[in-house]
């Protein structure tokens, strides 16, 4: 009975056991679930933020991209705005700048390098003697110091010459270098002070024949202020040429336009986001003509103020400028360079106008320029004055083809044969040229018709053979005659020139003054005869 019970206690002991045993080893399964399902939200919340950061990350990148392509939108239209800016304030840029020439800035810089030679030829010092005392006291006494002694001074003293003749002979040396450097620069010097002198006797030439109105310094000083002149670099040629009048004091300038591709196509640039690429809005038509007779009226203005303002010599009474441009007619795809603007204006007069106030083409106009409608379209006006004709100049008298017969002197003509002469020339022109009675003054007056529709119609010719300048009231009778004849249009042709009131007069009238040059150059290209006036 009793190992009955302890048996049973040892298996109600040994299943206590295992049950606890396996209590535990669930609870193990138990924690090691728990442990994997937080093991697994960790993951799941860990993948979740990760999800969560790429898109953050992606939608903060995106953002940054729309960013810097509207940077990129922004930065176009600042470069639109800058190129426009620059193009409209052509005309202001000018009147905060003296366009005066000082004459002290052409000569060379007059100073001239100090001569520096070489810190190795600097003079050296001598070498000192030797120092050796006598041997006295106890030292004397000690056996054959004297003797000694004697000879270490004789041996520093021969070591002492030979150290001063090699010091000799390398001063000598640095001497002959240095002498031999100083020569060189003494010459450099010599050059650049005949070189300093020569230019700057050029220049005081230059400086004398502008002050004394010479044709030639003249119009070298006046395309010295336009060299100077800045303007935008991309589309503006800035080629010019130019002739003076000395009978008139007057300046003639041809000068090269920009082309209207200058001004730029695009309006504005914008980011398309849902095709994510910039376009550009094209600039009107109307805006870009506008714009580009803008330009050409600005040119037009800011040379003639430019060479006004810098006439220190007073040379200039009148100044006609003539705006060309140069470029390839898109109908034929033939080369053609065509007048797009001309204005003659007195200097009096011109620096009057407040610039930085005026319309520029009404400015223009008001000057009686002859100023394109249609500019961008290449739609050409006549000039006042043709280059090419103030180019053919009178030829003097001493000059080698005074002596050919084939080159006639005008100025040798009968006033019968010259009234021929000029009635002849304007029939060859296309006009059909009647004579009429010659005047007191040698003078001739010729009716002529314009026989074109629309454009045609009745012109009065008046010629005055001159050796002088041509006054205002040989125009205004001009103008008379033309009132009393009912005609459309008076040219008046002389063998000299005409002044200031002459041209301020007829500015704004259906008047063209033809002086001798013009005449020699009409002469030469529609009679082709080539003729002279020696005064």
């Amino acid at each position: 009975m009793g190992r009955r019970s302890g048996f049973e206690g040892f298996l109600r002991a040994t299943g206590r056991a295992i049950a606890a045993a396996e209590r535990e080893r669930q609870r193990g399964i138990r924690a090691q679930l728990t442990q994997a399902r937080q093991i697994e939200r960790h993951q799941r919340m860990a993948l979740a933020q990760q999800n969560r950061d790429d898109r953050a990350a992606q939608k903060a990148a995106k953002a940054q991209y729309l960013v810097d392509r509207q940077g990129e939108v922004d930065d176009l239209n600042a470069e639109l705005q800058d190129r426009l800016e620059e193009l409209q304030g052509i005309l202001a840029h000018t009147l905060s700048q003296d366009d005066l020439i000082d004459f002290n800035v052409l000569r060379p810089p007059a100073s001239f390098e100090a001569f520096k030679p070489p810190p190795e030829l600097a003079p050296g010092r001598a070498p000192l003697a030797p120092k050796m005392p006598t041997p006295s006291g106890l030292r004397k006494l000690i056996p054959g110091a004297t003797k000694r002694h004697a000879a270490a001074l004789a041996k520093a003293g021969s070591d002492h010459q030979s150290e001063v003749a090699r010091f000799n002979q390398a001063e000598a040396a640095k001497r002959e270098k240095f002498a031999k450097l100083k020569a060189e620069y003494d010459q450099r010097k010599s050059l650049f002070e005949t070189e300093l002198r020569r230019r700057n006797a050029e220049v005081d030439e230059f400086q004398a024949a502008y002050r004394a109105k010479e044709p030639d310094a003249v119009v070298a000083y006046s395309e010295m202020v336009l060299a100077r002149s800045e303007y935008p670099t991309e589309g503006f040629p800035q080629k010019f040429r130019i002739a003076y009048r000395s009978d008139s004091s007057e300046l003639i300038v041809e000068y090269d336009l920009p082309e209207v591709q200058v001004i730029p196509q695009q309006a504005e640039y914008r980011y398309v986001k849902t095709k994510d690429s910039i376009e550009a809005k094209s600039r009107k038509p109307t805006e870009i003509k506008q714009l580009y007779q803008d330009i050409v009226a600005s040119i037009a203005l800011r040379t003639l103020h430019e060479l006004f303002e810098a006439d220190q010599a007073d040379a200039l009474a009148l100044a006609t400028f003539n705006g060309m441009v140069d470029t390839h007619d898109p109908a034929s795809g033939r080369d053609v360079r065509v007048a797009v603007v001309s204005v003659r204006s007195s200097k009096a007069e011109f620096l009057t106008l407040r610039l930085e106030k005026v319309e520029k083409v009404a400015c223009l106009r008001n000057l009686g320029a002859q100023v394109s409608n249609r500019p961008d379209e290449l739609q050409a006006v006549k000039p006042i004055v043709e280059f090419d004709m103030v180019d053919r100049r009178f030829i003097e008298q001493g000059d080698a083809l005074s002596a050919l017969e084939t080159r006639p002197n005008l100025m040798e003509l009968t006033p019968s044969d010259f009234e021929v002469l000029v009635s002849n020339l304007f029939s060859r022109m296309g006009l059909d040229t009647k004579l009429t009675r010659s005047s007191k003054d040698g003078g001739v007056d010729a009716i002529a018709f314009d026989t074109r529709p629309v454009l045609g119609g009745k012109v009065v010719i008046q010629a005055k053979r001159y050796r002088d300048t041509v006054g205002v009231s040989a125009v205004r009778d001009l103008y008379g005659t033309m009132l009393n004849e009912g005609a459309n249009k008076g040219i008046l042709v002389c063998t000299s020139g005409y002044g200031p009131d002459a041209y301020n007069f007829s500015k704004d009238k259906p008047i063209e003054l033809i002086d001798g040059g013009g005449l020699l150059y009409l002469l030469r290209e529609h009679a082709g005869t080539v003729a002279r006036i020696a005064v």
